[in-house]
């Protein structure tokens, strides 16, 4: 199975592709250049690897929450690859793969990513399920939806994703953070953690070709219409 996986969801623009030839990941510090880098990217990633983008069977993305323009810039190109290469799309929430590392961890997993105006696109997860819904949420209903998914007051909590030192500084504020601990590597990409979960999807036959983003919130731009 030859899969290409593309996360433009934050400021770190991330491409992984695996082939029956081994697994290659390429990772750009983008800012707000995606559109100028993605196809860059994935063509570099390509070359190195020796393959041709025709001979892919799956492109997989990321479909949010996170950043609108580099939401729609990564889901674009991902559907355009598979509309001219008539195969499935793999759309995967930004939150589960940011998780997914972190499986292992023996407490709760809160990946989080600023999502302005004081409030954090989250959800809480232990092992590999995940215990709530995608949040959009200001800290102290973050600390109260913890107080409801805690097994016990000594259950550790790991933070993750590019809002997580802005998150345990903020909760700070409103609970004890004696038993929270950021993950060193919080600023990434995730388009390998991407690629797995994809892997795991895509047997089951799915195809999100004609499915769209999950912004969690509408965009100022729609809010100022309203």
């Amino acid at each position: 199975m030859n899969i290409l996986a593309l996360d433009s969801s934050g400021e770190v623009l991330s491409a992984a592709l695996e082939t029956e030839s081994g697994v290659w990941y390429s990772e750009i510090d983008a800012g707000s250049r995606h559109s100028e880098l993605i196809m860059e990217c994935v063509d570099g990633l390509c070359k190195t690897a020796g393959f041709s983008q025709y001979d892919l069977n799956a492109v997989a993305c990321a479909k949010g929450p996170g950043s609108f323009t580099g939401l729609r810039i990564g889901f674009s190109t991902a559907k355009g690859l598979c509309r001219a290469l008539d195969i499935p799309l793999i759309a995967v929430p930004t939150l589960d793969c940011l998780a997914y590392p972190l499986s292992v961890w023996p407490g709760l997993i809160l990946p989080a990513i600023d999502a302005k105006k004081g409030c954090f696109f989250t959800a809480f997860y232990r092992g590999d399920t995940k215990l709530t819904d995608y949040l959009d949420a200001a800290p102290e209903l973050i600390v109260k939806t913890a107080e409801k998914v805690t097994l016990d007051s000594n259950e550790p909590v790991i933070l993750t994703g590019s809002g997580a030192q802005m998150l345990f500084s903020s909760l700070a504020r409103f609970t004890s953070l004696e038993k929270t601990t950021i993950y060193p590597q919080f600023r990434r990409g995730i388009a390998k953690e991407l690629l797995e979960i994809a892997k795991s999807i895509i047997v089951k036959g799915v195809d999100d070709i004609n499915s769209g983003l999950d912004y969690l919130r509408k965009s100022d731009a729609e809010l100022n219409c309203g």
